[in-house]
């Protein structure tokens, strides 16, 4: 199937992509094909989400059941209003930095009864909840369906990206199945840094496009992490 042209407005929306060894105007037209799943509109989905749609995701779709709070805004910054829908605010966000990028919303609750439903049609998933049982159902369905998954994770000062792709290394292999939430810091008890999920979040982005666009070497197999207090990344193979 043919794709559709860019519009002259897109044109000139996405000249610096355009220009862009490496991405050029197939890239682009990669990216409008594109269809993606971001799952969680908070600290680390508000980035990822604002800068996919400036990127000009063909269709950008969001899921999240959790309602903004006054707590979420030093971090979540796609959010203004207080009770809004995560997902139908984020989704208004994206509309609004690009008319070109269709909006599906989705905001039940992701569980093991919907997640194949909502994942397929598309064509690549990004994680950014902050549960390892939500995490898990994501990785399971990216698997069964055959999609690359972009995931992200932060606490307190520091986060990490990975890709996990249907050819490589699985969710189980970095995250074993003993490992449990009660294991892990949690936000609302330890706190977390709010530039921390723009940093972590724009590196998920990244890697998304990167799949799409087919750019470069993607985080396939390997951990990026970043250590905010000592400002280095490093990284490890699995």
């Amino acid at each position: 199937m043919a794709s559709d042209p860019l519009s002259p407005e897109e044109t000139r929306r996405y000249a610096r992509h355009l220009v862009l060894k490496g991405m050029g105007g197939a890239g682009q037209q990669a990216l409008k094909q594109a269809r993606v799943l971001v799952v969680g509109a908070g600290g680390l989905g508000s980035p990822v989400i604002a800068y996919l749609a400036g990127a000009g995701i063909g269709t950008l779709g969001i899921v999240d059941h959790d309602m903004v709070s006054l707590s979420n805004l030093h971090r979540q910054v796609i959010h203004t209003t207080i009770g809004d829908s995560k997902a139908e605010s984020a989704g208004r966000f994206a509309h609004a930095l690009n008319p070109h990028v269709a909006v599906a919303i989705h905001t039940d609750r992701l569980d093991i009864t919907n997640a194949t439903a909502v994942l397929t049609g598309y064509h690549l998933v990004i994680d950014g909840t902050d549960n390892l049982g939500t995490r898990r159902i994501v990785a399971a369905t990216c698997e069964a369906l055959g999609l690359p998954l972009v995931s992200g994770a932060v606490s307190m000062f520091d986060g990490q990206v990975t890709v996990f792709a249907p050819s490589g290394p699985r969710f189980a292999d970095l995250y074993p199945a003993e490992a449990d939430d009660t294991d892990l810091p949690s936000c609302e008890a330890t706190g977390i840094l709010g530039p921390l999920t723009g940093v972590i979040g724009t590196l998920m982005a990244m890697e998304a496009i990167k799949l799409i666009a087919g750019i470069g070497e993607p985080l396939v197999g390997r951990v990026l992490t970043y250590d905010g207090k000592g400002g280095r990344f490093s990284e490890f193979s699995y």
